[in-house]
């Protein structure tokens, strides 16, 4: 099998000298920066991970990376320590994976001069354009993305037809979906067109297309959609298709967002505001 990395040797991030304790081979790939840990996973179970010479194909294989030697089809995985956040204005047309089946333009196509591995925090689908953050850190990635941290997102949608106010509730409360009820959402409306309205949505779910699964539910699809805000992040100072690094306070503020309790989300939003019917 060819592999997959480009380097011989996949740099993460790691402090050997702290960790003296075994913990799963997924968990430590993780932390390396090599995939997130379900991507980790699938590796594992395709058969492409060994320690010590020994492929291992079984999840929950416990290894000291004080001592085992990982490799990936052949490839040994280091332990240097270089993380990397990136924050990318993603344009709409590319796909939010490293490699596509079909040939499409993923996100990394976009990233000239990287050179680390690194993999997105979450997905923007095809036709969904706006702010994607990329990292090789694993550890970070599955925290923000827990459902206990409610870390919030907020879309600019324009969607089809004048959403009512009724409707606009329903957004607020909750919508029924084939795989459940969202959570409540912050909704404001930004602009109301002749044929279209724009709305501002939050969310801190990460249902499947789910902004776009919530208009459609509401009789309203989506015409245009676009994330704006990632927790305090936003495309300020970014062109379309551009990135830049994450400062290090930046940083900072996402790892205490990681590692905070979130307090339980209201039964509704009070920061919508709704027009007028007619305006």
């Amino acid at each position: 099998m060819k592999p997959d990395f480009p380097d011989k040797t996949i740099e993460g991030h790691i402090n050997v000298e702290q960790e003296d304790k075994t913990e799963r081979l997924q968990k430590v790939m993780s932390k390396m920066g090599v995939a997130s840990r379900r991507a980790s996973e699938e590796m594992i179970t395709a058969g492409r991970v060994a320690v010590n010479d020994k492929i291992v194909d079984t999840l929950g294989t416990k290894v000291d990376i004080s001592k085992d030697k990982i490799t990936i089809d052949g490839q040994v995985v280091s332990v240097q320590p270089r993380f990397r956040y990136i924050l990318l204005y993603k344009p709409a047309g590319y796909i939010t994976s490293a490699k596509d089946q079909k040939g499409r333009r993923t996100v990394l196509d976009l990233l000239n001069g990287v050179t680390e591995r690194v993999y997105p925090v979450g997905r923007l689908d095809y036709a969904t354009g706006g702010l994607l953050l990329l990292t090789n850190d694993g550890e970070l990635t599955n925290a923000l993305l827990h459902p206990s941290k409610e870390v919030e997102k907020t879309y600019q949608a324009e969607a089809e037809g004048r959403v009512s106010a009724a409707n606009i509730r329903i957004l607020r409360e909750g919508v029924q979906l084939t795989d459940g009820i969202t959570a409540p959402a912050k909704v404001n409306i930004l602009e109301q067109k002749e044929k279209s309205t724009v709305l501002e949505i939050t969310i801190h779910e990460g249902k499947n297309r789910q902004i776009r699964r919530m208009l459609d539910a509401i009789g309203h699809p989506v015409i245009r959609l676009k994330r704006v805000r990632f927790a305090f992040l936003d495309l300020k100072g970014l062109k379309l298709g551009e990135f830049r690094d994450l400062t290090k306070a930046e940083v900072g503020k996402l790892q205490s967002l990681a590692t905070t309790k979130s307090p339980q989300s209201p039964s509704k939003s009070t920061t919508c505001k709704i027009p007028r019917e007619g305006k």
